[in-house]
């Protein structure tokens, strides 16, 4: 005879997989417009000399090579993680101690 405030209470340790799912995209969402704001940032900084109604070919190439080599560093930094996390998932566990 189980209420329905029992049975989820004791259901609180499972997760609906739909739900789960929808957080998963949109944390994923979330991490593409972090990126996308700090190459942004980083871009600018390093590419913009002065704000002008024109951006000149010098700027236009330095925002070119420098958005190219965000990705590239990017996707070298998740392959290691992902790398990392596959060849140790020890580490995971340590972290919910």
């Amino acid at each position: 005879m189980d209420s329905p405030s029992s049975s989820s209470a004791a259901g609180l340790g499972t997760v609906d997989p739909q739900l789960q799912h929808f957080i998963e995209v949109e944390t994923q969402k979330q991490r593409f417009q972090q990126l996308v704001h700090q190459m942004t940032e980083l871009c600018w900084e390093k590419c913009m000399d002065k704000p002008g109604p024109k951006l000149d070919s010098r700027a236009e190439a330095c925002f070119v090579n420098c958005v190219e080599r965000f990705i590239d560093t990017s996707q070298f930094i998740l392959n290691r993680l992902e790398q990392t996390q596959k060849s140790k998932p020890v580490f995971s566990e340590s972290l919910s101690d």
